[in-house]
């Protein structure tokens, strides 16, 4: 295990000077400047000379290769650069908004693995039955709709046709002071509804990888020596369906970071796909570097997790092979 984490550590390395060279790249060849963005619109009637200035202050007039091998030299020692939208440095920037995000999303990702687990397995019992059916015509449903129109339905019903929870934000209207309770209810919409945009792969998987493992010579014996169906569905058929599921948790950290740059925007939540937004849109390029090499690291450890997993839950799988 450990070697198959070094050597994928390793490996990992070129993928992010690769990503880090590529935004930069991408950022030379934008037709956006970023000065302009920088200066508002205090820019429009600026001169010449001044944006040369500002050009020359904020390092933009540089060869990419040289501005790139800055960057990364300095992101090495922990200094990433400043937020030219946000007036801040990008470590600070990302510190405070990195655990409202990780709670978002651990929080979704829990709540739509358990959900699609407990689905997937009461599906795949009588597949082809009525629960069964209904149960994957949503998921289908569920599977075609994008998140934020997930987010837009869920601020219709829950904050404004009932009233029951919080349009969006951290905390209440007027609050000084960011109590548990105040997150807790303000943090219900957008997990509920990045759990619902990831929920129909688990649950399909979880259906397919039960359905086929409760047909499988092993189960039948099972069945066979007069086990309880309860038994043979979770000491036999659900280890054996649960194998797939665990490569998927790693397939859907894109996914999931994605979903949560849309849930973050809709429901006004102060998470780093806010800031990946704000990045984009204000032409922001030292922020969105060193959230492209954060989003790119969560990805390859996802798929370093997957293997892991993959690897306990079934001793014939090698580490080191």
């Amino acid at each position: 295990m450990a070697r198959m984490t070094a050597r994928r550590a390793l490996a990992a390395v070129p993928v992010l000077l690769a990503v880090t060279l590529g935004v930069f790249g991408l950022a030379a060849a934008s037709p956006f400047d970023p000065v302009r963005a920088y200066a508002g619109t205090a820019g429009l009637t600026a001169s010449q000379e001044n944006l040369d200035q500002l050009r020359h202050n904020l390092g933009v007039d540089r060869p990419l290769l040289t501005r790139w091998w800055d960057w990364l030299t300095g992101a090495l020692t922990g200094d990433l650069g400043d937020s030219t939208s946000l007036r801040a440095p990008v470590a600070q920037v990302i510190g405070e908004r990195l655990g409202w995000s990780l709670l978002l999303c651990g929080l979704a990702f829990v709540l739509a693995v358990s959900a699609g687990t407990v689905l997937g397995v009461l599906a795949a019992r009588r597949r082809g039955g009525l629960f069964d059916r209904a149960v994957t015509s949503v998921a289908y449903v569920l599977e075609a709709a994008p998140p934020y129109w997930l987010g837009l339905l869920a601020v219709w019903l829950g904050a404004l046709k009932l009233g029951v929870l919080p349009a969006g934000g951290l905390t209440d209207t007027g609050s000084q002071l960011a109590t548990a309770g105040q997150i807790a209810r303000h943090l219900v919409l957008p997990a509920l509804v990045l759990a619902v945009s990831q929920l129909p792969w688990f649950v399909l998987y979880v259906r397919q990888g039960v359905g086929d493992a409760l047909d499988e010579d092993p189960v039948r014996g099972a069945r066979a020596r007069g086990l309880r169906e309860r038994t043979v569905l979770l000491q036999h058929a659900l280890r054996s369906g649960l194998l797939p599921v665990l490569t998927l948790i790693g397939s859907r950290v894109p996914e999931l970071i994605t979903g949560a740059l849309l849930v973050e925007t809709v429901f006004s939540w102060p998470g780093i796909a806010a800031a990946t937004v704000q990045a984009a849109t204000s032409v922001d390029f030292p922020l969105l570097a060193a959230l492209t090499v954060l989003a790119t690291a969560a990805v390859l450890a996802g798929n370093l997790l997957s293997d892991l997993l993959y690897g306990l839950a079934d001793p014939r799988v090698g580490f080191d092979g």
